[in-house]
């Protein structure tokens, strides 16, 4: 493993941001949370929560550039668990749906912990999860259609948020402690054939 290889962990690790996070409640079609992943990392977020009634994710795809390496996903069975999961650590919860109680979404904090809950194409996000967030946000549409597509949403929604923590200095310092640096640091610089022999069931 080369230095500079080390050196980029780290850099990308120091700006990780743990009180960041996507909910996609149902988001079928791989390719699509495959684009929700990617623009997780870019923007700092490690962790995110997905919620499918088959009890799983969708398999990935290669655009996403192989982000399922770089961000976790945790799998919940109810949006309600999910969201009782967030809220232990105070999390505010944002619902990406059009409803009457609906703000741009550029107007709301992001530099609380927070996190987007976002819904599958046809149907957005379910009754529950409207019903359980905090607040709702829109993406305003100027043109003839209604709503982008859900992983280019998030994207937008990401960026506002990115662009609220890096004007608040989120980025400056390590958000994560020194043991979970440590951690996923390790995790990412095991190479190919380990990470083979992992999933295999091998033992170190």
């Amino acid at each position: 493993m080369t230095l500079r290889r080390r050196e980029r962990v780290a850099t990308v690790l120091a700006r990780r941001q743990p009180d960041l996070t996507v909910v996609a409640e149902t988001v079928h079609k791989p390719h699509n949370l495959s684009a929700v992943l990617r623009s997780c990392d870019a923007v700092g977020i490690g962790t995110i929560h997905a919620i499918q009634p088959t009890g799983g994710v969708p398999t990935y795809t290669a655009t996403s550039a192989s982000a399922e390496r770089w961000v976790d996903v945790v799998i919940h069975g109810t949006i309600a668990a999910a969201v009782q999961h967030l809220r232990r650590d105070g999390t505010t919860i944002y619902a990406a749906h059009l409803s009457d109680t609906a703000v741009d979404y550029r107007s709301v904090d992001y530099v609380k912990p927070c996190a987007i809950i976002i819904g599958n194409e046809r149907d957005g996000v379910s009754a529950d999860a409207a019903a359980v967030a905090d607040e709702h946000i829109v993406i305003p549409m100027l043109g003839m259609v209604q709503s982008l597509n859900v992983s280019v949403a998030t994207a937008v929604i990401l960026f506002e948020a990115q662009r609220q923590r890096l004007a608040a200095g989120m980025y400056d310092e390590p958000r994560l402690d020194h043991a979970e640096l440590e951690a996923i640091g390790a995790r990412w610089l095991r190479s190919p054939a380990e990470r083979r022999h992992d999933r295999a069931g091998g033992e170190d």
